[in-house]
């Protein structure tokens, strides 16, 4: 069989399974409400988290857990929402929606353009021009550096955009990327940013300067400090710091580091969904897995089914698992950390 045939059957038999498992759970069809719901229950349970941490009920690691768990649910909604998978004739709900799990996850681009560098993933996965996954370290060798901006997709990706627009115009000059495509993506990826995400990231990036100097100040190694005017927008900015920048932080590193080394890069045959992703549910992700709902054991599935919900993705994973390994899709390769994510032998 071609990887065409391949993935063609794929798609019908965890499509089958999907309409097997609705037929016994009918429930499962009631797609707008369960997404409300869940969306709502994410919400509720951080503010609850973040009152009790405030009143000091809750202490900090398991606000940051807690919190950091359930944004990592409201990071699937937004993925969901991506795809119109919820409210699509009711534009108001939908985007209501969009906005509120943007604003509780503000270290992340704006979802409305990341849905245009996400179609475009799902168009070119592993090419030089996907550039959702390369702003995600996707494809470089692993070293301090990757492991230091897995999470920052600010600075992080200031010190990746040189080789990226280069690869962007060789690709042009190859006739593998229209020039109008390119110019487009070079664009949004700067205005997916603004200003939400960069002031977010500015607002970490002195916090953890000053808790730096902080410390450095108490073993008389230096005695330096930042203007009043900065300690005291810190201080005015606390609890958002706490409830909302710090959990994202932790949520964000953990689904960067799955999502980046269970997708392929660099080798990747265009449109050879197989070649694309594979399942990276091996036991020592768990702790990560958990702030990103698994997102490693489900994703590959998403590649092959687009328009799923990512809660019957679940639901029915083992079933879909099986038809991937069946057909060839990789499990647990985890020779992808030594050749820096390509599909084949990585050759610098």
């Amino acid at each position: 069989m071609t990887h065409q045939q391949k993935s063609s059957q794929i798609r019908k038999e965890i499509n089958l399974s999907y309409q097997e498992l609705k037929g016994a759970y009918p429930i499962l069809k009631l797609q707008n409400s369960i997404g409300l719901a869940i969306f709502l229950i994410a919400i509720v349970a951080i503010l609850a988290v973040s009152i009790g941490w405030y009143k000091t009920l809750v202490p900090t690691w398991l606000m940051i857990v807690a919190n950091a768990f359930f944004m990592g649910v409201l990071h699937e909604i937004e993925h969901d929402l991506i795809h119109w998978l919820y409210f699509k004739k009711q534009k108001t709900v939908h985007h209501f929606m969009l906005f509120t799990v943007w604003i509780l996850r503000p270290l992340t681009v704006n979802p409305w353009i990341r849905r245009t560098l996400h179609h475009h993933h799902h168009k070119f996965s592993g090419t030089l021009h996907d550039v959702e996954e390369r702003s995600v370290t996707n494809g470089e060798p692993w070293t301090i550096k990757r492991l230091l901006t897995t999470p920052d997709v600010v600075l992080g990706g200031l010190l990746r955009l040189h080789r990226m627009f280069s690869d962007m115009d060789r690709e042009v000059k190859n006739g593998n990327l229209k020039v109008e495509t390119s110019s487009k993506l070079k664009q949004i990826m700067f205005l997916s940013i603004v200003p939400v995400t960069i002031f977010a990231h500015v607002i970490l990036y002195f916090f953890f300067a000053d808790a730096l100097l902080g410390w450095l100040n108490g073993r008389s190694v230096l005695d330096l400090s930042f203007p009043h005017y900065v300690d005291n927008m810190l201080i005015s900015l606390n609890v958002i710091i706490y409830t909302i920048l710090l959990p994202n932080l932790l949520r964000q590193f953990c689904l960067h580091f799955i999502t980046s080394n269970m997708h392929y890069f660099g080798d990747v045959e265009e449109g050879n969904v197989i070649e694309q992703t594979q399942v990276l549910n091996i036991w020592w992700t768990y702790p990560m897995q958990l702030f990103c709902f698994f997102f490693g054991w489900t994703h590959s599935i998403h590649h092959f089914v687009v328009n799923e919900t990512f809660y019957v993705r679940h639901i029915g994973r083992k079933k879909a698992q099986e038809v991937l390994k069946k057909y060839g899709v990789r499990f647990n390769d985890l020779g992808t950390f030594k050749r820096a994510n390509r599909f084949r032998e990585f050759s610098k």
